[in-house]
């Protein structure tokens, strides 16, 4: 039986964690379903294999920013360098930016920075932007509002696992949610929670692969064919088959990473 299609909003192929067994790992992708995926690369300097990774293969778009843990210590983006990438065919989305005060809260301003210069450019280009938010809910939702206000603009809350104060100020601009494995961890009743009282067609599913690998692969190394498993989960919140969740996914998915489909229709 052919596993529904999905599609790995988030991932880093280019991690060493998958240095010289990416054959495998998109193998083992498609049978899970796992049809297309968004690789992440969190360092300009790194844009160029990143990108030549996603010229590789089909079915591996990718985006490109500074990601907030690393704004103290990489050059400060500018809006004009990331409109250029932005004209590559599978550069769908800006980022990861964001805030994270958890890890790295001594480069706060900083952060502030490359957040709003990525904001600029995701309004610029109309390309989605990805966020990346962890124990800085309050300036996250200010900056984000503010700065629709001023020109509105798309946006996914990757990995998202804050608050339900920030998951609503995010849905009340018209972000997405996106499901990771940290949301079928069994501890995970309370975000699980935040995840059922969103709009069913604002929620995307990721990997963040390497990282947080969901259940029965927790401790271990990530990857996009998980992807499925915290679909499965996220199906159980939402009460759907999960045929019905994955096909729901998929269009959430093509409506904010249009050139993705667009990108699809031309090919």
């Amino acid at each position: 039986m052919t596993e529904p299609k999905i599609t790995d909003s988030h991932c880093h192929l280019d991690f060493p964690d998958f240095d010289g067994q990416l054959p495998d790992i998109l193998t083992r992708a498609a049978e899970a379903g796992v049809h297309r995926m968004v690789t992440i690369c969190t360092r300009l300097r790194n844009e160029p294999q990143v990108r030549t990774l996603a010229e590789a293969h089909p079915q591996v778009f990718y985006a490109a920013g500074t990601h907030p843990m690393s704004a103290g210590e990489e050059p400060m983006a500018t809006v004009d360098e990331l409109i250029a990438l932005a004209q590559h065919p599978k550069f769908v989305a800006i980022g990861e930016t964001g805030l994270d005060y958890h890890y790295s809260a001594d480069s706060a301003e900083l952060q502030k920075q490359s957040l709003q210069i990525h904001i600029q450019a995701a309004q610029e280009t109309r390309l989605p932007l990805v966020i990346h938010a962890r124990a800085a809910d309050d300036d996250m939702a200010q900056i984000l509002s503010d700065a629709y206000r001023a020109k509105p603009y798309s946006c996914v809350m990757h990995c998202f696992s804050s608050s339900a104060e920030l998951a609503k100020a995010a849905l009340d601009l018209g972000f997405y949610l996106s499901m990771s494995g940290i949301t079928a961890f069994p501890k995970s009743r309370e975000l699980r929670d935040i995840f059922a009282t969103a709009p069913l067609d604002r929620i995307l599913v990721e990997t963040d692969s390497p990282y947080l690998a969901p259940p029965p692969h927790r401790g271990r190394r990530n990857e996009p064919a998980f992807t499925a498993l915290t679909a499965r989960r996220g199906a159980e919140v939402f009460g759907l088959d999960y045929a019905d969740f994955a096909a729901q996914t998929e269009q959430n998915f093509e409506r904010l990473f249009a050139k993705v489909a667009a990108h699809r229709v031309a090919t």
